[in-house]
C-alpha cells in the first residue's frame, strides 16, 4: 500500500545528514558552523571529554539540521604540543607514532556514540601549518609581534628547555601541587613555567630544574585588548551567551585577566614536534630558528584548517560573517582561549574572519564520587563504553540528562541504569510500542480513519483540546530550549512530551473494548498517538539518533523536520511497519558488576575490604541505613502535567545534588549548599508523594 504521509518542507528532512558531500553555506539563509574542543591526541577521551564537547555539538548540530539550516560540523585531534611529547616519551615512540595510534581510536570511539562530524579530522596536516604560519605572518606585518629575552624553565640533566608540559610544580595562585606549566588543574589559572614553585622535570623527576634565558616571539595581547572587549560586548549581546567566566549577566566583563589588563603572550616554544615558525624569522635578525608554533596558539587554528582539508572553499565559512554563525562547544576551562586569547589573535590578522556566534560550555562530569582517572584506570574511557554492552542511545541519553550544564555533575552507574528502565524502557519506549502494537494486532498494520480532516490538529478538537493544547505547548518549550542550547532542558521536554503520551492512551482507555464501543473514537485516538510518535521521531533524533531511525521504520516514514505545532501527518490508510521494543531492561545486578570493574586501582582494594563500598552511600551491617522508601507508581495509572513536570524537576534536583556531593574541598559553604540543595529534593519528592496519593 503507497504511505499515506504529507509530503513537502513541513515533513521531509532536506538537509544533508552529518558526513554528507561537502555543504557550504548559502547566501541569505541560516548557516550554522559547529566546533567542539578538539580533544589531544595523547590519549582516548572519557565520558566527561565526549558530554564536555563532541557530543553536546552533535546534538545542536542535528537539532539545526531538523530545522532545515545549513549545519556544518568539524572536529579532529589537536596533535601538537607538550602534551603529545611527554606522553610519546613515555610510550617509548615518536610523537607522530603517538597521534596515528590514538586518532582511530577517538574517531572509533565518537563513531560508535552516533557523535556525526560532517568532518573529522588532525592538525598534523601540511593545510593547518599553511594556514597556521599565515596568521602568524599577518600578526608580524600588523604590528602585533615582539621578540622578548626571558628566563624560562630549564632541565640540567635533559638537558633542555621545558615548555608547558614537560615541567609540573605548586601553583602560586592556589597552591595546587600538581599545575602544569600552561594551566593549573586546580584554579583553571593560565600560567607560565617558570612561575612554578618547586618546578620538577617530568622526564626524570630527580633532575635539577633551574632557569636560562631564551628568546621567543610574543603576541602584543595588551594591544588588542581594546577591541577584544569591544568585540565581547557585541558578541555577548548578539550571541546570547550564557554567563561565565569572562563576562556575567549583566554584561560586565569579570576575567580577571582582561580586569587586569592583558600581557605579551609567547606564541613560540623550544619543542620538536609542532607547527615550525616561518621561515622569515628563522633569520639572525629574529633568532627563532628551530623553534615551533605554541600548541595554544596554533590548536584553535585547527578549526579552519580541518575545514580547509574538508572542502577547498572553507573561506566560504570562515571568512563569512555576515552569514554565518559560530557556535563553539568545550568545557570550562577552555573558556577563555575561546572568548579572549584566539578572538583577539583573529582581530589582529586583520581579516575579516568568522568569529565566535554563542559559546556552550559544560562544567565537569565526575565519576562516581571521585575523578575520572586514566592513570588509576577509574572510569569509562574510549571503547570500553561498548564493551558494557549498554547501547549507544542509552549512553547518550544518561550523558546528555547528566549535562553539567550549571554545576558539576556525577556520573552514576545506578543512575544510569535506573534511567533505561524508569524512562526510556517505561516511559518513551512504552508509548511507542503500545500505540504501533495495537494498531499492528487491531488494525492489521493500517492507520485507521478517525473521521478527522486533514491538516494541523486544532487546539479546540472536541475531544482533546487540553492533550492538543499541552504537546504544541511543550513544543514551544523544546524549540525554546533548543534555540537557547539548553541541551538538557530540551531533552527533558521530549521525556515529558512522551509522558503525555502515555497519559493520553490510558485517559483515552484505548484497548479492544474501546474499538468495540466506539471505532471512531478508537480510530482517532489510534491516529493522535501515531502522529504524535511521528513528531516525537524528530525531537528525539538530536540526542538519540539511532532510536529515531528505529522509530522511522517502525512507522514506515521518511526523516521529518521538528514541528512548531501538532499536526496530523502520517495520513489513514498508511501501513505502518514491525513494532518492536526500543529498549530493553538492564538488570539492576548489573550495577556491582560494572562499579567493580571501572572503578581505580585503590577503589579495588576497598571494595575488596569492604564490598558494600561497591555502591556509594552504602554502610556496612553495623549501622546499615535502608535507602529512604520512594513513591511507588502505578505505570499504567494516568500522570496530570502536574506530575510529569515535578518529575522533571525533581531530576534536575537531583542532578544538582550530585553534582555538589562530587566537587572537593568539603568546605563549610560547600556542606550548606549540598544541605540546602538536599533539602529542596525531598520537599520536591514529598510534593510528588502527596499528588500520587491524592
Amino acid at each position: 500500500m503507497a504511505r499515506k504521509i504529507r509530503s513537502g518542507d513541513d515533513v521531509l528532512r532536506v538537509i544533508p545528514p552529518p558526513g554528507a558531500p561537502a555543504i557550504l553555506p548559502k547566501e541569505g539563509e541560516d548557516n550554522i558552523l559547529i566546533t567542539s574542543a578538539l580533544p589531544y591526541c595523547n590519549n582516548v577521551p572519557h565520558l566527561g571529554n565526549i558530554i564536555g564537547s563532541t557530543l553536546s555539538a552533535d546534538v545542536f548540530s542535528r537539532y539545526n539540521r531538523t530545522r532545515n539550516r545549513t549545519t556544518l560540523y568539524i572536529c579532529g585531534t589537536d596533535e601538537y604540543g607538550t602534551a603529545t611529547e611527554t606522553q610519546a616519551l613515555k610510550e617509548r615512540i615518536t610523537p607522530r607514532e603517538l597521534c596515528d595510534k590514538y586518532y582511530p581510536l577517538h574517531k572509533e570511539t565518537y563513531e560508535w556514540f552516533d557523535i556525526g562530524f560532517d568532518y573529522f579530522g588532525r592538525t598534523s596536516t601540511p593545510l593547518h601549518t599553511e594556514i597556521s604560519q599565515s596568521i602568524f605572518s599577518n600578526l608580524g606585518k600588523n604590528g602585533f609581534l615582539a621578540r622578548q629575552e626571558k628566563e624560562q624553565t630549564y632541565c640540567e640533566g635533559c638537558p633542555k628547555f621545558l615548555a608547558d608540559r614537560y615541567v609540573e610544580g605548586i601553583c602560586p595562585h592556589c597552591g595546587y601541587e600538581d599545575a602544569r606549566g600552561d594551566q593549573c588543574d586546580g584554579c583553571s589559572r593560565t600560567l607560565d613555567a617558570i612561575e612554578l614553585i618547586k618546578p620538577r622535570c617530568l622526564v626524570d623527576k630527580s633532575h635539577v630544574v633551574t632557569t636560562k634565558m631564551s628568546a621567543h616571539m610574543y603576541v602584543k595581547l595588551d594591544a588588542i585588548q581594546p577591541r577584544t572587549e569591544e568585540w565581547i560586548k557585541h558578541s555577548w549581546k548578539v550571541g546570547k551567551w550564557s554567563p561565565n567566566a569572562v563576562i556575567n549577566a549583566e554584561g560586565i566583563i569579570i576575567d580577571p585577566r582582561l580586569r587586569g589588563g592583558l600581557i605579551p603572550a609567547p606564541l613560540t616554544r623550544d619543542l620538536t614536534w609542532g607547527v615550525p615558525i616561518p621561515p622569515q624569522y628563522e633569520t639572525e635578525e629574529h633568532g627563532m630558528k628551530g623553534k615551533v608554533l605554541y600548541v595554544w596558539f596554533d590548536a584553535p587554528i585547527g578549526y579552519p584548517s580541518i575545514t580547509a582539508n574538508y572542502t577547498p572553499e572553507w573561506r566560504q565559512w570562515w571568512f563569512n560573517p555576515k552569514n554565518v554563525r559560530l557556535y563553539q562547544f568545550m568545557g570550562k576551562d577552555n573558556v577563555y582561549f575561546h572568548t579572549v586569547y584566539f578572538p583577539s589573535i583573529l582581530l589582529a590578522d586583520g581579516r575579516d574572519w568568522t568569529k565566535l556566534h554563542h559559546l556552550s560550555t559544560t562544567e565537569y562530569l565526575n565519576y562516581e564520587g571521585g575523578k575520572f582517572s586514566k592513570s588509576k584506570n577509574r572510569g569509562v574511557f574510549g571503547p570500553a563504553a561498548k564493551e558494557t554492552g549498554i547501547p549507544a542511545s542509552v549512553w547518550r541519553y544518561y550523558l546528555l540528562s547528566t549535562r553539567p550544564e550549571t554545576s558539576d555533575a556525577m556520573f552514576s552507574w545506578a543512575d544510569c541504569i535506573a534511567a533505561n528502565n524508569n524512562v526510556l524502557l517505561n516511559n518513551f519506549g512504552n508509548f511507542v510500542n503500545r500505540a504501533l502494537k495495537f494498531v499492528a494486532s487491531q488494525y492489521d498494520s493500517v492507520i485507521p480513519d478517525g473521521g478527522d480532516e486533514a491538516g494541523p490538529l486544532s487546539p479546540n478538537d472536541e475531544h482533546d483540546a487540553e492533550f492538543i493544547s499541552t504537546v504544541n505547548g511543550l513544543l514551544r518549550d523544546y524549540i525554546d530550549a533548543m534555540e537557547a542550547v539548553k541541551l538538557r532542558l530540551g531533552l527533558q521536554t521530549v521525556m515529558l512530551i512522551s509522558m503525555r503520551g502515555n497519559n493520553y492512551l490510558q485517559s483515552s482507555g484505548l484497548n479492544k473494548a474501546l474499538m468495540a464501543s466506539n471505532p471512531r473514537r478508537c480510530a482517532q485516538v489510534v491516529s493522535r498517538a501515531v502522529n504524535l510518535i511521528y513528531v516525537l521521531s524528530a525531537l528525539v533524533y538530536p540526542f538519540m539518533p539511532a532510536t529515531s531511525d528505529s522509530i522511522l521504520e517502525q512507522l514506515n516514514a521518511p526523516a521529518r523536520v521538528v514541528p512548531e505545532v501538532f499536526s496530523a501527518d502520517i495520513l489513514p490508510g498508511h501501513t505502518i511497519g514491525k513494532p518492536e521494543h526500543l529498549f530493553k531492561k538492564i538488570e539492576e545486578s548489573k550495577v556491582e558488576e560494572l562499579q567493580r570493574r571501572f572503578a581505580g586501582e585503590e577503589d579495588k582494594k576497598e571494595i575488596e575490604t569492604d564490598p558494600t563500598k561497591a555502591t556509594p552511600g552504602a554502610k556496612g551491617k553495623k549501622g546499615a541505613k535502608k535507602a529512604p522508601a520512594q513513591p511507588t507508581v502505578d505505570p499504567n495509572v494516568p500522570k496530570t502535567p502536574e506530575i510529569l513536570a515535578l518529575e522533571a524537576k525533581i531530576s534536575e534536583q537531583g542532578q544538582v545534588v550530585r553534582g555538589l556531593k562530587g566537587q572537593t574541598p568539603k568546605t563549610p559553604e560547600l556542606e550548606a549548599q549540598i544541605k540546602d540543595a538536599v533539602d529542596v529534593l525531598k520537599r520536591l519528592k514529598g510534593e510528588l508523594e502527596t499528588l500520587l496519593q491524592a
